[in-house]
């Protein structure tokens, strides 16, 4: 696994403990983190760090992600950001919402591991170099 040095990382979960688990597993491979439970800070956040990935929570109580995915998809400097969507629920509704949407999103379900969450941030990475 190729480890991306100072590679930005934004996390949206509303599970602060969550939240949290990813932010320590990123930091310990190296990634900066940035982290929000709040669906309607990301816009913003995306907008002033401009992060290489983000890692956001399906099922946000204040925002849907596929909304956020759509609003970040209209801004220049965001849309082409991967996306990772994680969610408790991974239902055929939800892979049929990412399939929609355009090949930088990708979809993990709840829980995730240490190795899962890594291997798909440097599958997504690579796919990024190619």
């Amino acid at each position: 696994m190729i480890k991306e040095i100072n590679k930005k990382i934004l996390i949206v979960d509303d599970e602060e403990e969550f939240l949290d688990y990813l932010a320590n597993i990123l930091r310990s491979a190296n990634y900066d983190v940035i982290k929000t439970t709040s669906g309607r800070e990301v816009l913003a956040l995306a907008k002033s760090n401009l992060p290489d990935l983000i890692i956001l929570d399906l099922l946000l109580p204040d925002k849907l992600g596929s909304d956020i995915a759509e609003e970040l998809s209209k801004e220049k400097n965001c849309s082409k950001i991967p996306i990772i969507f994680i969610t408790g629920l991974n239902t055929k509704e939800d892979e049929k919402i990412i399939r929609e949407k355009a090949s930088n999103y990708y979809l993990l379900a709840k829980p995730v591991s240490r190795e899962e969450i890594l291997a798909t941030i440097d599958r997504v990475f690579q796919k990024i170099k190619a």
